[in-house]
């Protein structure tokens, strides 16, 4: 009851949900850091798709624990519940990391954090045009459309950078339309099973079969060091802890109240990409700070319309 009723105070709220997006943004300069770490080249899926697996397998294990520790018991699957992990693990984690792995060894993590941002207004398209979930307004679209223009700007040549490449953009792209699709299935299947308890075994499902495949394609970690091992765990640790925070934010608080926070994550990733990448040209280019108003602006939208519903 103690736990109801603080993590209810708006403050605390705050507080939390820019907790989740920093971990979130953290991951796109810490995975490119652990490729640096563990020496792993630009043009080795297969090491990359290892390098994953490790991470969500370890992910996974954390989130349960953390999950179950919140529950005060095992969270333990029904007979019913492994068909949807295993649907749930392929869009989650083995697709949408997949493309994300190898996109973002080919993309800045300018870049990336920029239109993975975006991924709110895929989820809403998939949910209102292939689920049926939700109606698709006007504050929507106008939101959609504005970050469909901060993709088009984050990608312009010139100095920011490079264009388009299917392997690197069109990868991350691909990442986020896995991740719409994992979003709208978990809410679906969450109406019969622990959200917490899908999502933490789907993350070792999903994180086995990467790692699996990584190593049977000839995947490796070259070279094993202190700093590449941490920044492993912490990358295990910062998907275990956004997930289980945001899932107890959720739990105790309307959506609108929460989601609203998410245009800080493309903020963080942009930010922190700069600091420990140096990619300070990029992140305060033009195109790089039209694309993230863009982008935050059209999550702010789409978040604020379905808080004045939900207010109604």
């Amino acid at each position: 009851m103690k736990l109801d009723k603080t993590l209810k105070k708006t403050p605390v709220v705050v507080g939390v949900a820019i907790l989740c997006c920093v971990l979130w943004g953290s991951a796109f300069p810490m995975i490119k850091l652990g490729y640096a770490g563990f020496q792993i080249p630009q043009d080795d899926p297969a090491s990359q798709i290892l390098f994953a697996g490790c991470r969500f397998t370890l992910a996974g294990v954390l989130a349960w624990i953390f999950g179950s520790a919140a529950a005060r018991r095992p969270l333990l699957p029904c007979k019913h519940s492994w068909g949807r992990i295993a649907v749930l693990s392929l869009f989650q984690t083995i697709l949408q990391y997949l493309f994300f792995y190898i996109g973002l060894a080919n993309c800045t993590g300018v870049k990336s954090s920029v239109i993975n941002g975006c991924g709110a207004f895929v989820c809403i398209l998939v949910s209102a045009l292939v689920f049926r979930m939700e109606k698709l307004t006007a504050a929507k679209l106008v939101g959609c459309l504005l970050g469909a223009v901060g993709i088009v700007i984050v990608n312009l040549g010139g100095s920011f950078g490079g264009g388009f490449s299917l392997i690197g953009e069109g990868f991350i792209v691909l990442s986020v339309i896995a991740y719409a699709f994992s979003t709208v299935l978990i809410k679906r299947f969450s109406a019969d099973d622990e959200p917490v308890m899908l999502s933490s075994l789907q993350f070792v499902l999903g994180g086995l079969v990467m790692a699996v495949c990584g190593a049977c394609f000839g995947g490796r970690l070259p070279v094993i060091t202190t700093g590449g091992v941490f920044i492993l765990l912490y990358l295990g640790f910062l998907s275990a802890a956004a997930y289980s925070l945001w899932s107890l934010l959720l739990k105790y608080n309307p959506v609108s109240k929460v989601a609203i926070f998410s245009f800080m994550t493309p903020i963080c990733g942009v930010v922190l990409s700069a600091l420990f990448l140096g990619e300070m040209q990029q992140a305060f280019s033009i195109n790089a700070l039209a694309a993230l108003i863009l982008v935050s602006g059209g999550i702010y939208i789409v978040n604020i319309d379905g808080r004045k519903k939900n207010d109604s």
